[in-house]
């Protein structure tokens, strides 16, 4: 057993054997450790992205921390599970960066942990050849501008889900010099059906809901695509679950390799892991952290096939 072997383990074992209620009250004493600039910045950050609970530090409100305690104790046994899952050491030191800055806001370890080039990680995604690429949640067209970029134009096919219109014009006009890419202005889900947008004050942070003010139909990437495709990518604000039950067909034949957003809510890091084994077994499973160094987002799941 290596260090950080050690050090992940010891801190399930914290998740273990102490109730929520001293998880909470340890975590919310090393949150009121930070400078009270580095508090109001997540209050601020917690207001504009509401993912994983309330902060309110006037009213004295940290449900935030409250309910990362409970996962923490209910689930400690699938963070071990989603470990020594995990296909290569990076992998496992990541999970254990990103745990250890949700209970202790241990700041230094994402920082260590970080990488630049999103969702293209050469070593596990060497070449896009004659692909048939799926970016789900494609906003402006940024990621599959970098993986051009990065790959030199070698894809065969981009389908691109947006589900704000006005973000899918500016897809459209950032893409409309390349060959190939369809742009679908719809929601990517578990069925058909009619849903709702709902606006973030950032466009990127729009999501879908059951009922609301601008309709919005869904679809799903097994009846919406009939060609086999070779890789998927999801981003899109907690619903990425429905969107991968609803490409159940895809991921049994094609086994395409998935690129998932696992940071959307309190439960997608180890849920979507075994989400996608119970699918499909045969796949490795690596994650890769591409996001700030005061709270883990930007996580994204790499499931290559063997």
């Amino acid at each position: 057993m290596n260090f950080f072997d050690k050090e992940f383990y010891n801190l399930i074992n914290e998740f273990k054997t102490k109730s929520i209620i001293n998880l909470y009250t340890h975590s919310l004493h090393k949150f009121k450790s930070c400078s009270i600039g580095m508090q109001k910045s997540f209050e601020k950050f917690f207001n504009q992205f509401p993912y994983w609970g309330k902060l309110d530090i006037q009213s004295e409100n940290y449900e935030f921390i409250y309910l990362k305690a409970k996962t923490f104790k209910k689930h400690h046994k699938d963070y071990v599970w989603l470990y020594e899952t995990l296909s290569d050491f990076k992998s496992k030191r990541i999970l254990y960066s990103i745990l250890n800055n949700f209970y202790n806001f241990n700041f230094e370890d994402l920082k260590t942990v970080k990488d630049k080039l999103h969702y293209f990680d050469l070593d596990l995604l060497p070449s896009i050849k004659n692909m048939v690429i799926v970016d789900v949640g494609a906003y402006t067209g940024d990621t599959v501008l970098d993986c051009i970029k990065t790959y030199n134009e070698n894809y065969k096919k981009f389908y691109c889900f947006e589900i704000t219109p006005s973000v899918c014009n500016d897809l459209e006009n950032n893409l409309k010099d390349y060959k190939n890419i369809i742009i679908k202005n719809k929601a990517v889900s578990d069925k058909i059906e009619t849903l709702f947008l709902k606006e973030n004050s950032h466009a990127s942070g729009n999501q879908i809901t059951n009922a609301g003010d601008l309709p919005l139909q869904s679809t799903t990437l097994d009846l919406g695509i009939k060609e086999k495709i070779d890789l998927i990518k999801m981003d899109i604000e907690g619903a990425e679950e429905k969107a991968l039950l609803g490409s159940v067909e895809h991921i049994k034949k094609d086994k395409p390799i998935l690129l998932i957003s696992v940071y959307h809510n309190n439960e997608d890091l180890y849920k979507l892991p075994q989400i996608i084994k119970s699918l499909n077994q045969g796949y490795k499973l690596y994650l890769r952290y591409y996001g700030g160094p005061y709270y883990a987002t930007e996580i994204v799941l790499f499931a290559i096939p063997n």
